[in-house]
């Protein structure tokens, strides 16, 4: 039988992206499956009890319980490792999961956070309501403004937040800056990627301690299922995160982890492929003329394009669009279209698009929305996998609809 090589660092380590992708993370059973097997098992049988009493002590390798790990899952978390350049890694039902997972295995009552103040809804709320239910304090700053990054800083400050490109502004943030920052008051930095992916962009290069995503975005890539994933040192996941994964189970399905694997053998392709197709979407919606403003991190003209080329090494899947009406005549912009979707995920192979203020950003109250820039005008598009062509078609029949002049 053809040997593993998946799991084997010395290999696996030499490897190009795309075979990684492919190839990475690999464990064949006995059978000699080509395709990942998916253990749907909740817990594992032992030969006698003395192997029972060796796994839960941590002397016997194996598997205990799929709360803790599960072979599938253990696939996925090793590719993603692998193609991120990370230490180690862990799955979780949700990027939502990966997201408060993270948080609350660095901080405890007393502590405080600082944090980029545009995120996502729910990673905004979490921020900066439900952590205070808990004790921590948080100071939200102007993620492009480096004094705010270090006025923010507190002697009780052990934790950093931040997303680049931030959902749905696109602003982007400093990363290094705020990393050589945070270490130096003695603070972790948590950096949220789903915009940027691991293809177009590496916090851990740049000094993050901790990468979340939600898998359920470009890495599915199909709008599937869901998924979440953390991903650290060696370190940080023994002595910080496992400790709560073990006690709260927020684990990812084996057959997520499967489906997540399934997708990852395209991930360069779809990627590529999308932020080709958003360039010229972004461009294309721009020279329609009609928009109060057509927002791209690919733009040459996008206000922190030096720091794109510095950080990414494309300029995404995601533009933003405003109307210059505002709500209703957003709606009446979503309503006429016929090959986009009204959807709020992003990073699907289907282009889609949503009214941040009345969907992902609800939950944050209007002051707070209209500080991080989401007004009531604004449209967000994950471009797909359609010719662009079509797209554009699209937009300009639904823009007409709308009342703009094109």
């Amino acid at each position: 039988m053809k040997k593993d090589t998946g799991k084997n660092k010395e290999i696996t380590d030499k490897w190009r992206l795309q075979t990684k992708l492919v190839r990475g993370g690999t464990y064949r059973s006995e059978i000699g499956e080509t395709s990942e097997s998916m253990f749907m098992t909740s817990g594992y049988a032992y030969d006698c009890a003395e192997d029972a009493a060796a796994r839960f002590e941590g002397e016997q390798d194996g598997y205990t319980y799929s709360r803790l790990r599960n072979p599938t899952c253990a696939m996925f978390e090793d590719k993603m490792a692998l193609i991120e350049g990370a230490e180690a890694a862990r799955s979780t039902a949700t990027g939502m999961a990966a997201m408060t997972q993270a948080m609350l295995s660095i901080v405890k009552a007393g502590d405080h956070v600082v944090s980029s103040k545009t995120l996502f809804g729910s990673c905004r709320v979490f921020i900066e309501n439900i952590l205070a239910n808990f004790g921590v304090s948080c100071t939200l700053v102007d993620g492009d403004d480096n004094e705010a990054w270090k006025n923010a800083f507190k002697p009780n400050t052990t934790a950093v937040f931040l997303e680049s490109p931030a959902n749905p502004t696109l602003d982007v943030v400093d990363i290094e800056f705020v990393c050589n920052v945070a270490h130096e008051n003695g603070a972790l930095v948590v950096v949220d990627n789903v915009f940027a992916t691991p293809l177009l962009q590496k916090p851990i290069q740049m000094g993050a301690d901790i990468v979340i995503y939600s898998s359920t975005k470009h890495i599915d890539g199909q709008g599937r299922c869901l998924g979440g994933c953390i991903l650290t040192s060696e370190e940080i996941l023994e002595e910080n995160i496992l400790p709560l994964i073990r006690h709260t189970g927020p684990n990812l399905s084996p057959f997520n982890a499967w489906v997540m694997l399934k997708g990852m053998e395209t991930m360069d392709l779809r990627i590529d492929r999308m932020c080709e197709n958003a360039s010229k979407v972004a461009h294309g919606l721009r020279d329609l003329g009609c928009f109060e403003t057509v927002n791209y991190p690919g733009f040459a003209d996008f206000k922190q394009r030096d720091l794109v080329e510095k950080q990414m090494s494309a300029g995404g899947t995601v533009v933003t669009v405003f109307m210059p009406e505002g709500r209703e005549q957003a709606f009446k912009f979503l309503n006429a279209l016929e090959v986009t979707d009204i959807s709020n995920n992003i990073g699907d192979a289907k282009s889609l698009m949503t009214h941040p203020a009345s969907t992902t950003h609800k939950s944050v109250e209007e002051e707070a929305r209209l500080g991080m820039g989401i007004t009531e005008g604004m449209l967000r598009l994950s471009v797909g996998l359609e010719h662009p062509d079509d797209l554009l078609e699209d937009f300009a029949k639904a823009a007409h609809a709308a009342g703009l002049k094109v």
